[in-house]
């Protein structure tokens, strides 16, 4: 099968490599000339762990990157559109989607048989048979179920293990018009495994399957945080031992088919205390569920709630610190981690902004570090520090907040031995041992 993906980011670009290590042809479009140039060189634009030895595997063989979105569609079967959605203002800004609808329906003109257009972008229910079909067939004067199909086909994958993830899903969401376009998207999915479930369904019903996995995950996190906060506040109770008693219950077990329990379920990852999730789709994708239930006359309190206790983690990780040091001004902190999680070098919505904005208004001096994430001339981290490794980082810091989750940090009880330093410890996703340093403080602690 030809396969022509509109958007070279984290979606497109991941979901292109790993079509074409299927055997499938693939070909790539973007605006971006140095982007498309960089593709076609085998370099991998942004940070994702498997994807530059992936891309030179396939670069030149199967896959295939251009600025020429027209000839990408007239040249394949189906087209996948991977663009950005971003928020504005609360609301999630469906542009770029309208925009490459529009260009892909005018290549429609010229193109003979049933093409199938599939959006792969995360877009609010609804999108796909509206606003996406009207573009389409305003600029190729044609008919959605007669002369092309239209579908959606949400994506899985977690940055930092989006590669494994594509290789090994647990499910794969299929919502077509019609007929022809679902089996169009089964035949793509054909190498893999029967074992994974197929979901044939709608695009409205696979729109929302995505927008539902993902506010479950932040509820989650929500959930713990806010037991984390009440834990803290009752005292002689740890959030991270009450969370581990709530792994072990059967509904949050891996088993056997004897009974024997084999592990945690994964998803037991997100029920635990943090300074606060971040990224480009939990805050943004629960954002946007809320403001379309409000455009519709349906509240969503509980959702509202969600994104209100993550709002609230930074000030949480600040009154741990000022437990310890109640005035910050002239006090030099570090902060770890600038990535909104590990394994990857995306910062969107990363909680260390909010953190650090406010250590300068309390009047610290702050320096920052992350392994990856170097947002140099980042217009949020004025007047910080950009330390080039863990040690500089924290070389005469008062206090040092943990924002990351990444295993270097992991190493600072150690380092702080070697420098002789005994500074406030703010563990804001718990990776440390509370007797590791000797002035600790933690999430739900």
């Amino acid at each position: 099968m030809r396969v022509s993906i509109v958007g070279t980011g984290y979606v497109g670009l991941v979901t292109g490599a790993c079509l074409a290590e299927r055997g499938l042809d693939v070909t790539c479009v973007d605006v971006d000339r140095r982007r498309v140039d960089a593709i076609n060189g085998g370099q991998a634009p942004f940070h994702e762990e498997g994807l530059p030895e992936l891309l030179r595997a396939v670069v030149g063989a199967r896959l295939r990157a251009t600025t020429d979105l027209a000839a990408a569609v007239i040249g394949s079967d189906l087209t996948l559109v991977a663009v950005g959605t971003p928020a504005r203002e609360g609301r999630i800004d469906l542009s770029y989607v309208e925009q490459a609808s529009r260009e892909i329906g005018a290549a429609l003109v010229s193109k003979n048989g049933y093409h199938v257009v599939v959006v792969k972008s995360t877009v609010l229910p609804g999108t796909t048979e509206g606003l996406v079909r009207t573009a389409l067939e305003q600029s190729s004067g044609k008919k959605a179920g007669a002369d092309f199909g239209v579908g959606m086909n949400p994506e899985f994958l977690t940055e930092g293990t989006a590669i494994e993830d594509f290789r090994t899903p647990d499910r794969l969401v299929l919502g077509g018009i019609d007929e022809r376009t679902r089996e169009r998207l089964v035949a793509m999915y054909e190498s893999f495994p029967a074992a994974v479930p197929r979901i044939l369904t709608n695009p409205s019903t696979a729109e929302m399957i995505k927008y539902a996995s993902n506010a479950l995950l932040a509820t989650l996190i929500s959930f713990s945080n806010e037991l984390a906060r009440l834990s803290s506040a009752v005292g002689n109770i740890d959030a991270l031992e009450v969370m581990r008693g709530v792994h072990k219950s059967a509904y949050l077990t891996q088993r056997a088919p004897d009974g024997a329990p084999l592990g945690v379920a994964p998803i037991a990852s997100f029920l635990e205390a943090g300074c606060g999730f971040g990224g480009s789709c939990l805050p943004k994708d629960v954002t946007a569920i809320v403001a379309q239930g409000k455009e519709r006359g349906v509240p969503m309190p509980l959702l509202a709630s969600v994104l209100d206790v993550n709002a609230g983690q930074p000030r949480e990780m600040m009154r741990l610190l000022e437990k310890r040091l109640p005035s910050l001004r002239g006090r030099r902190v570090t902060v770890l981690g600038i990535a909104f999680k590990q394994d990857t070098d995306d910062t969107r919505e990363s909680p260390a902004f909010p953190v650090i904005e406010r250590l300068r208004a309390a009047g610290a001096t702050v320096t920052a570090y992350d392994p990856v994430a170097r947002p140099v001339g980042h217009e949020r981290l004025a007047d910080v520090t950009l330390a080039r490794d863990l040690r500089s980082a924290v070389d005469g810091a008062e206090a040092v907040l943990i924002v990351t989750r990444w295993k270097e940090f992991q190493q600072l009880p150690v380092l702080l031995r070697e420098l002789r330093q005994e500074p406030v410890v703010v563990d804001g996703r718990r990776i440390l041992a509370p007797s590791a340093v000797r002035h600790y403080e933690g999430i739900g602690r």
